[in-house]
């Protein structure tokens, strides 16, 4: 009897731990929506080696540029090569190393 008292209490315990470790979890990262010019930041702004797709917005009255992130690169890249579109980015921004990234979930043009 002593043995199912005691198990029990090792139950109870584990699920309160784990219960407490889910619910203090890291907390899902905000997207945001970045509005300007969607271009290449080789072909059209010089700033890279290779095309980039890139979004140009004004923030304290100075040019940011903010890097799609390597999928969102992919997909949209080809749109606007050649030609600078304006619109909008919505995602998740990252900062490293002074370079800022966006995880694209959606784009649209104005």
């Amino acid at each position: 009897m002593r043995a199912i008292w005691l198990g029990l209490a090792v139950l109870s315990l584990s699920f309160t731990l784990f219960t407490g470790v889910e619910a203090g979890g890291e907390k899902k990262p905000k997207e945001t929506t970045l509005k300007g010019t969607i271009t290449c930041g080789k072909c059209d702004l010089g700033v890279t080696k290779k095309c980039a797709t890139v979004i140009v917005t004004k923030e304290g009255g100075k040019d940011v540029v903010t890097y799609f992130d390597a999928a969102g690169d992919k997909k949209y890249h080809n749109e606007i090569c050649n030609e600078p579109k304006a619109g909008t980015v919505t995602g998740v921004v990252t900062t490293a190393k002074d370079k800022r990234t966006i995880t694209v979930s959606s784009v649209k043009y104005e």
